[in-house]
């Protein structure tokens, strides 16, 4: 099963730092969500698009999780030659997660 499956994203960003909220489509999944969506599994997904620290907010109150992502960005959007300097395919890519099924 992928991410996507049981959770949408949105994006954003400020400066070289990205943000990644990933929600669940039902709250229920949440608990599995906090289980297997790890600072650790978003690195290996994302690979080499972030060279700093990523740090997870948990949201048990929204069902979602937040991902700060430093050092994603080329240096931020005015400093940056990336085609996506905003970062806003990050959220699919991450979706597109594979998880272990429960």
């Amino acid at each position: 099963m992928r991410l996507r499956d049981i959770a949408h994203a949105r994006a954003g960003d400020k400066g070289d730092t990205s943000n990644i909220s990933v929600i669940a489509y039902d709250p229920a999944h949440y608990p599995y969500l906090e289980r297997m969506v790890t600072e650790e599994r978003v690195r290996a997904t994302l690979g080499s698009v972030v060279r700093g620290p990523i740090k997870r907010h948990a949201l048990p109150g929204l069902g979602a999780l937040n991902f700060v992502l430093q050092g994603t960005l080329g240096g931020g959007v005015t400093r940056s030659l990336a085609l996506d300097a905003h970062g806003k395919c990050l959220g699919p890519v991450l979706l597109d997660m594979e998880l272990p099924e429960e």
